[in-house]
């Protein structure tokens, strides 16, 4: 799959590759409880997110099914890291891809995650022209639910307890769009802009 135009800049955020420097930002959120309770990895002590941080530095392209491409994401007014996000090619076949995101908590409720996930769905579609992009969150994490619904993603499957995740039953949703549904969207959005303005 052919990338270009990275790093991505949208209206207040800049989704680059991952550095070195990223560690003590990325070990903001990494190493918090109440993030890794919504992930499938525990919190991480400093040597674990150095480890996580030197294989996101390697995930940079989507060469072949399994790669991972993920881009830290950063305020464009002072290059703060406030997060993560990333895209799975999943399958060639179906040109299909697993879209993540992890956030720090301090910069909830300000249209951020909104803004870099939106731009990673137009990179999917837009670039690297996958047919279908999936979420998956756990069931009780209602922010992340109301993102990926909020974005014109499709609530597909609720998987009820069916698997153990750290001594409790853990219960998943599963989102999608379309490549031609998210073009549709985005089209209209560009009409009503033009209307407006």
């Amino acid at each position: 799959m052919q990338m270009s135009g990275l790093p991505l800049e949208t209206e207040r955020l800049r989704l680059r590759t991952f550095q070195s420097a990223d560690l003590d930002a990325v070990m903001g959120y990494h190493a918090l409880p109440e993030v890794q309770r919504y992930l499938d990895w525990k919190a991480r002590d400093r040597t674990e997110v150095r480890a996580a941080l030197d294989v996101m530095r390697a995930q940079t392209r989507l060469t072949r099914p399994g790669d991972v491409l993920a881009l830290a994401v950063c305020r464009l007014n002072d290059d703060t890291l406030i997060g993560q996000v990333t895209l799975r090619w999943t399958d060639a076949t179906a040109a299909q891809a697993e879209l993540r995101f992890v956030f720090n908590p301090a910069f909830r409720r300000q249209g951020y995650a909104r803004e870099a996930v939106r731009a990673m769905l137009d990179l999917g579609f837009d670039q690297l022209a996958l047919h279908r992009i999936f979420a998956r969150c756990d069931a009780s994490n209602q922010p992340s639910a109301r993102l990926l619904r909020v974005l014109g993603m499709r609530l597909e499957a609720h998987f009820r307890e069916h698997a153990l995740f750290q001594g409790e039953w853990d219960e998943e949703l599963h989102f999608a769009v379309l490549d031609r549904e998210w073009l549709r969207g985005s089209k209209v959005k560009e009409l009503t802009r033009n209307m407006v303005a």
